[in-house]
């Protein structure tokens, strides 16, 4: 029997949250388990594996590597005919963000700061996302409330990978809701929704150069029998052809710049060289351009101005180029009444409370930098609720008043296949003195610390279990969701975007195993 009532919501809802608070102690470990591992994009073999294991466990079908990705999959569990609700999990970290959990700056052990490392983190991102969908698989089971869940692995988040490509595989298309969360990274999102302004386009694309002829850089009759004679020029080669897009790609963005868009486009360079220093030349190099921006149709313009950078930089270097696309990501569509929903569960809930443990963890930070430390130093935003409303006054006030989508994500794939919310709730954080600015390494290690990261995965898992309960037990909030969700896309549809295959073949950092030892490699 389905539950209703404003009585029986509220039993289903502390239910929901006393089993998260339950189970913290699990969600605390396996956060660090992810954590620990520190894998990037498209190589998350063991924070895939952890969690299709984990899943099954608590009585989730899985598929391993749906969409064709292999660090991907798809975990549904069903519980009778009722709304299918969609979550997900991400783990994928950064290159050269090792550190470890302590209160100083240190790669884990046994690797060096070039490792990868969780930032955001998305470690405790997808935990407490998990904790969350088991806290409304428990509450089904145990008040008889059908529905179904539908939990993804989402890996390469960090140039917006997965989401696309099982967007266009149809992997969201029987969703009902679907429910977002991330640990606050951005004033005012802490311990909020998104309510207008959702992230933008995310298009991720790599060129890259080859060098596969070079005896006719200067073939003719006085030429060398002997193509790599010390004494004959040779071909620029691949090297030449990626120095030269990397610098007037630099250029194409100082220009658009001047249009006063506020976007990004930052590059990262998987390959160059291939050769000795003898006299041959570079065979290959690649270089990837993230670019993050309002619209797609901007996105799709700056593309065409890098494809010409490219052919240009090919003509002068003797060298072929190719495209590779890497992702396009759609901006958001908004959907307030699953965000107020959302934003109520929060206001019950409360922002995240730090404790002795945490506290003493900060201040063990500060003294490592010099700084005094502070009785309180927590910053006072990531203990502060934000309504939604008073948050989307103070982001409009930081773009033009023209751009409608502001930072970038790809948690947008899911708003165009059925109402979505995105949840921010404050992730540690330290108040710095007037002129201070903390180095990175201190908001990875809070990350990894369980003191410090758990209060803010207990009150995320508790929301989002809430919201889902919303969405399967309160018919009217849903059927008011879906129908502005069908009004909004009646105004504004953008179908899928990706027409490429999953691009898991490029020399994507990861961690191997040889007679050495345990090392993080570049591979060939």
């Amino acid at each position: 029997m389905r539950a209703t009532g404003k009585l029986c919501a509220m039993t289903i809802k502390d239910d929901a949250r006393a089993y998260v608070s339950r189970r913290m102690p699990e969600l605390s470990d396996w956060t660090r388990t992810i954590w620990d591992y520190g894998e990037t994009a498209w190589r998350e073999y063991r924070s895939a594996a952890f969690y299709v294991d984990l899943l099954r466990r608590e009585g989730f079908s899985v598929e391993e590597g749906s969409a064709g990705m292999p660090t991907a999959f798809c975990a549904t569990w069903e519980n009778g005919e009722g709304p299918t609700i969609g979550g997900y999990a991400e783990y994928d970290g950064i290159p050269g963000q090792c550190q470890a959990a302590e209160p100083k700056r240190g790669p884990r052990a046994g690797l060096s700061a070039e490792a990868g490392g969780h930032t955001d983190p998305h470690s405790a991102l997808g935990m407490s996302s998990l904790g969350g969908f088991l806290a409304a698989k428990h509450v089904m089971e145990a008040h008889g409330i059908p529905g179904r869940l539908k939990f993804f692995g989402e890996p390469a988040e960090k140039v917006r990978g997965s989401k696309p490509i099982h967007a266009a595989a149809g992997y969201y298309d029987d969703l009902d809701a679907a429910i977002s969360f991330h640990p606050f990274y951005m004033a005012p999102y802490c311990n909020t929704v998104r309510w207008d302004t959702h992230c933008g386009a995310g298009y991720a694309v790599l060129y890259e150069f080859a060098c596969d002829a070079p005896e006719t850089w200067l073939s003719g009759g006085e030429a060398s029998p002997i193509p790599a004679s010390h004494a004959a020029a040779r071909a620029p080669g691949a090297t030449d052809a990626m120095v030269q897009m990397y610098q007037n790609a630099k250029a194409l963005r100082e220009h658009i710049v001047a249009s006063g868009q506020s976007w990004s486009m930052n590059e990262a360079i998987l390959g160059h060289g291939q050769a000795t220093a003898d006299n041959i030349p570079p065979a290959r190099a690649a270089i990837m351009y993230m670019i993050r921006i309002s619209e797609v149709a901007e996105a799709e313009h700056i593309v065409r101005g890098l494809d010409h950078i490219a052919a240009a930089a090919a003509a002068l270097t003797h060298c072929t180029w190719k495209k590779h696309w890497i992702a396009k990501s759609r901006p958001g569509l908004v959907n307030h009444a699953l965000a107020a929903s959302c934003y109520a569960n929060l206001e019950a809930v409360g922002a995240p409370v730090w404790g002795q443990e945490a506290t003493a963890f900060a201040q063990a930070i500060q003294s490592e930098l010099g700084l005094t430390p502070m009785e309180d130093p927590w910053l006072p935003m990531t203990r502060e609720l934000i309504a939604p409303e008073e948050a989307e006054r103070q982001i409009r006030q930081m773009i033009p008043a023209t751009q409608r989508h502001f930072t970038s994500d790809d948690y947008t794939d899911y708003t165009w296949h059925a109402p979505t919310v995105r949840l921010y709730i404050g992730r540690p954080a330290l108040t710095a003195p007037e002129g201070y600015t903390y180095p990175a390494w201190t908001m990875n290690a809070l990350g990894g610390h369980a003191a410090c990261i758990d209060p803010m995965t207990e009150v995320a898992a508790q929301v989002v279990a809430m919201t889902a309960l919303d969405c399967l037990t309160d018919a009217g909030m849903l059927s008011a969701a879906q129908a502005e969700f069908a009004a909004r896309k009646a105004k504004e549809d953008i179908a899928p975007l990706c027409d490429y295959d999953p691009p898991i073949g490029f020399r994507w950092p990861e961690y191997i195993t040889t007679p050495r030892g345990f090392e993080w490699v570049v591979p060939s």
